[in-house]
Parts: C-alpha cells; sequence; structure tokens
C-alpha cells in the first residue's frame, strides 16, 4: 500500500505534536510490510510521515520536485532530508531544475499517481500559492486518488 503525503509546513510547535500523533496512529493501521510512504520529504509533514513509517517498519520512495530542490528548504533540514533519502527504497525525479511553484506541482502530481491513498495535512483552506496543499488535494481527487484529510481539530496555520 503506497500511502502518499502533503501539508501545510511552518507548523506550530503545538499543532505539530498533535500531526505526530494523528500520522502514528494512521501508521498502525498498515502492515509494515506492505506499508509504502511516498514524500517530498521537505521539512514538516513530508518528512514526519516518511520518519513515522520507516519507524513502524515500511519503506520509503522520494519524489524530488527540482534538481535544486533540497537547496530550496531551510539548512536545519537538511540532515533530515538527508537521511531520509538515502533511506529510500526508490527516488524519482521530475527532471525539472529550478525550486518552484511548477516544479513543487509537477513532484506532487508524481507522487499522486504513485498512492494508492493521499494523507492531507490540510486545513481544508485555499493554496497560499500554487502547488499548495489544497491544489495536491484538487488533484488527487481529479485523478481518482481517495484522500484522507488529518487535521487537528480547532487548529490553526
Amino acid at each position: 500500500m503506497r500511502v502518499g503525503i502533503t501539508g501545510h509546513r511552518g507548523l506550530s510547535t503545538e499543532v505539530e505534536q498533535r500531526v505526530r500523533a494523528i500520522l502514528t496512529a494512521a501508521v498502525a493501521e498498515y502492515e509494515a510490510g506492505e506499508l509504502i510512504a511516498v514524500s517530498c520529504i521537505a521539512d514538516g509533514p513530508d518528512a514526519w510521515w516518511a520518519e513515522t513509517v520507516l519507524a513502524h517498519g515500511g519503506r520509503v520512495e522520494v519524489v524530488v520536485p527540482a534538481e535544486r530542490y533540497r537547496e530550496s528548504l531551510p539548512e536545519s533540514h537538511w540532515p533530515v532530508y538527508d537521511r531520509l533519502y538515502r533511506a529510500a527504497a526508490e527516488v524519482h525525479h521530475t527532471g525539472m531544475g529550478t525550486s518552484d511553484s511548477a516544479a513543487h506541482m509537477a513532484g506532487s502530481e508524481i507522487l499522486v499517481g504513485l498512492s494508492d491513498v493521499l494523507l492531507a495535512v490540510w486545513d481544508g483552506k485555499p493554496a497560499w500559492g500554487f502547488g499548495g496543499t489544497a491544489d495536491v488535494v484538487a488533484y488527487a481527487e481529479r485523478t481518482g486518488v481517495p484522500v484522507r484529510v488529518v487535521w487537528p481539530d480547532g487548529a490553526s496555520r
């Protein structure tokens, strides 16, 4: 079972803790040997899901939206990104160079295409820019990939 992830970055520590708890509960619904996280492994929910699946005994497939994607992420996240990238069972690339909204959406489209279900750490609001969580959710819905919204009650961005 391939379970992709999309979600808001830059969440508060309190919301992060609540989302991590939800992801931990979600991973327990799957047999470890049959679970594959599909993730772009950005800081936030992407990395949290990949870490949770690996800790459960599952595997990770990484989607790299752009050649310079890693450098567009916070430098403090690079060690986590590198560790998860090295742990990947497979790595998929868009072939794009610049890490921009178009590349991020292209990466998300590949991610959705690889997934049997998409977890969305999403507050239900429109995307702040092209390729945001709401756009990824809409793409999954248009292509028939089931979406499971993961958002703590009462939380805000």
